[in-house]
């Protein structure tokens, strides 16, 4: 792997924090020239460092993902594998709602979507083996689950406490019969 310049690093890193405010304000599909602008960079930089929109937008998310996964870890100690769960896919839920158009943006098969699903695996596993979710669930329905409560209320003027809110009907869903 080649290393990069000193000033292609800085401007890599300065496109993905324009990127991140952008993105908060305006949503996954945001202006990939005002990100540019923010930066301090031009279009022509941001498109050599950054060939797709994608790209950039697992680089904005790459930690902040990598954060909702050391997260899971942690929890895989709790007595309480089905709190536990629920604290993490809750954890998910706001990381979705103040990230807005996260997870229509970084659908299957992408970095940030593969780190989730084996987070978030470990956790239902254990919920599972103690009984506290339905048998049939799976991770990937648990963050399909999150991801349209996110999107539903992400307009919402209290968008968090309303997918919060949503989030915690449908766990009741998920508990055994």
């Amino acid at each position: 792997m080649t290393r990069m310049r000193a000033d292609a690093r800085r401007n890599a890193e300065r496109i993905v924090a324009a990127a991140g405010a952008v993105i908060a304000e305006q949503g996954a599909d945001a202006s990939l020239e005002e990100i540019a602008r923010r930066a301090g960079v031009g279009s022509a930089t941001l498109h050599r460092r950054f060939p797709a929109r994608r790209a950039l937008l697992e680089a904005v998310f790459r930690d902040r993902v990598a954060v909702l996964c050391a997260r899971a870890e942690e929890l895989l100690d709790s007595a309480d594998p089905g709190e536990a769960l629920f604290t993490w896919l809750r954890a998910v839920g706001a990381h979705a709602v103040a990230n807005r158009g996260l997870s229509a943006s970084l659908m299957l098969g992408s970095e940030c979507h593969d780190m989730i699903i084996n987070a978030g695996e470990g956790l239902l596993g254990r919920a599972r083996a103690a009984e506290e979710v339905r048998p049939e669930i799976t991770i990937v329905h648990l963050l399909k689950l999150v991801s349209a409560i996110s999107l539903a209320t992400e307009q919402d003027p209290d968008g968090p406490a309303e997918a919060d809110h949503l989030l915690a009907i449908a766990l009741d869903g998920i508990r055994p019969r």
